[in-house]
């Protein structure tokens, strides 16, 4: 399980008003458990290629820190759609833009698949790709931040 997953447990957690929670998965668990001074702990139980277990704890500062990138610059890129991200044309093509990269207005970013129809996102901004906050295949909302960007 990855840190934005983590991340996405603990809105969770704070949207439903639960104190804790615990999902299994294959290969491993994940238990969330709020304190009662409103500070989220996580403990991860991953199992290795030889079966080991192993166990990594997580406190809120850890979790919930956000990228050494100063913000005043940082531009979000978001999505105008529901449907499913995708960072390249087909399976076997390359990403459209890479962390690193300069982007330009009217770039292609990705691609948001609704209804069977490929809709081309495209850059509002011209800057430096700094993250992307999507997996591939990762099914999206309407307003949720694909990419962020230092704008120059």
């Amino acid at each position: 399980m990855n840190l934005k997953e983590i991340k996405e447990l603990i809105n969770l957690m704070n949207e439903n008003n639960l104190n804790e929670l615990e999902i299994e998965r294959e290969g491993g668990k994940i238990r969330i458990k709020k304190s009662p001074s409103g500070k989220f702990e996580a403990i991860a139980e991953e199992r290795g290629a030889e079966g080991m277990i192993q166990t990594v704890k997580l406190d809120q500062d850890k979790v919930l820190k956000k990228p050494d990138v100063p913000e005043k610059n940082l531009v979000e890129i978001k999505t105008p759609m529901v449907g499913t991200f995708y960072r390249t044309a087909s399976p076997d093509s390359a990403p459209y833009v890479e962390i690193g990269q300069t982007i330009e207005v009217g770039q292609i970013v990705c691609i948001v698949e609704a209804m069977k129809l490929m809709n081309e996102i495209k850059s509002e901004v011209r800057g430096k790709l700094v993250e992307v906050l999507v997996e591939t295949a990762d099914p999206v909302e309407y307003g949720q931040v694909l990419f962020m960007v230092e704008a120059v």
